[in-house]
């Protein structure tokens, strides 16, 4: 419970808080599925997070639910539900084609005063041990810091947002006092050396030199104030769902297969995040560009990440001299305190695994 805790309160990012709580939830009393709502003013939920559910048959279910039956009653009671078996209520509804049959039902309400900030419901399988009262006292327990993490995570999040728009507006005037500038006197300079090239040779060559010095100290300053640009996304949703959003519009977007399995949160500072996030998506690029793989995983764990695709792969002595991309990689990796490991063989495929420093 002492880690669980510690593991809500350190996340500041909304979404982060809510997986960390869904899979402490399920952990403390050995659950065989969570999930964590967030209603929305719509009769839906704003976050519904699940624990125990794996990726494809999460997508299997479908939207995410309403407010109804079993989930309505969760939010309305001030007091846990808890049932040996939950088929049997008459607060209970109907599933999904493709939802799991459950029967013992814990549902705790997340409260700030009089107000439901969202529920967590733990399950267990069709003749699974029902929940016990100590089980229902340790996710009051969870759910009564989660109550807090919840309000601080939104209160650091509208603060970060005007810093984002704060910051962006800084950047948005370096563009324009720096770089624009350049842009500017390079196109002047290159007009002056256009014209001087029939009537003065060697001046027009010496405009074009310093064209060329310009475009170096334009390129020079857009990179700068490109490296200090942190993705709205990691904001926004945290590193595990912009990941997954990624990993999906990539799937749509190509013939090729690609997949995320979430096996446990991670917990990294927010530059940490970003290294994270480049990293994964340079090595389902080179999945692409380079492998013309037709599957590709990428597996989500605290302790690590991969990479794997059945692409064409290539000589493993060269992985560590293959390209800037894997230089990029190993140096992000290195930032991260991890390691980068990368095994493959022609026609075998490759897979990256990220190791990250746990201590």
């Amino acid at each position: 419970m002492s880690a669980a805790v510690g593991a809500i309160t350190r996340h500041l990012s909304v979404h982060q808080v809510l997986e960390v709580i869904v899979s402490s939830a399920r952990r403390l009393v050995g659950a065989d599925y969570a999930a964590i709502g967030i209603p929305d003013d719509a009769g839906g939920f704003a976050e519904f997070i699940t624990d125990g559910i794996g990726e494809e048959q999460r997508l299997k279910i479908g939207p995410l639910p309403r407010q109804h039956g079993m989930l309505a009653a969760i939010l309305t009671e001030t007091e846990p539900i808890r049932l040996d078996d939950l088929r049997h209520d008459p607060r209970h509804q109907w599933w999904p084609k493709a939802h799991p049959t459950m029967a013992a039902l814990l549902g705790v309400p997340i409260l700030e005063g009089d107000r439901t900030l969202g529920i967590v419901v733990l399950t267990n399988d069709l003749g699974g041990p029902g929940f016990t009262e100590a089980d229902t006292e340790l996710i009051e327990l969870i759910a009564s810091h989660a109550a807090i993490a919840l309000t601080n995570a939104r209160l650091y999040e509208r603060s970060r947002e005007l810093t984002v728009v704060e910051e962006r507006n800084r950047l948005a005037r370096e563009l324009h006092d720096a770089v624009m500038q350049r842009l500017f006197s390079l196109r002047l300079s290159t007009r002056a050396a256009a014209k001087l090239v029939a009537i003065d040779p060697d001046e027009a060559a010496r405009r074009l030199e310093e064209v060329e010095t310009l475009a170096a100290d334009a390129i020079a300053e857009l990179r700068g104030v490109i490296v200090e640009l942190r993705p709205a996304d990691l904001d926004t949703h945290g590193l595990v769902e912009t990941l997954r959003r990624h990993v999906a519009l990539l799937d749509r977007l190509h013939d090729t297969d690609v997949a995320i399995e979430v096996r446990s949160p991670i917990d990294l500072t927010r530059d940490g995040e970003v290294e994270v996030l480049r990293l994964v998506q340079e090595a389902l690029g080179n999945a692409f560009r380079h492998a013309r793989a037709r599957h590709v995983q990428v597996t989500v764990e605290a302790e690590r990440i991969t990479v794997v695709d059945d692409g064409a792969g290539f000589e493993a002595d060269e992985a560590a001299t293959r390209g800037l991309g894997l230089l990029s990689m190993r140096e992000r990796a290195l930032a991260l305190g991890g390691n980068l490991l990368v095994e493959t063989a022609p026609g075998a495929g490759t897979t990256v695994t990220l190791e990250l420093d746990r201590e």
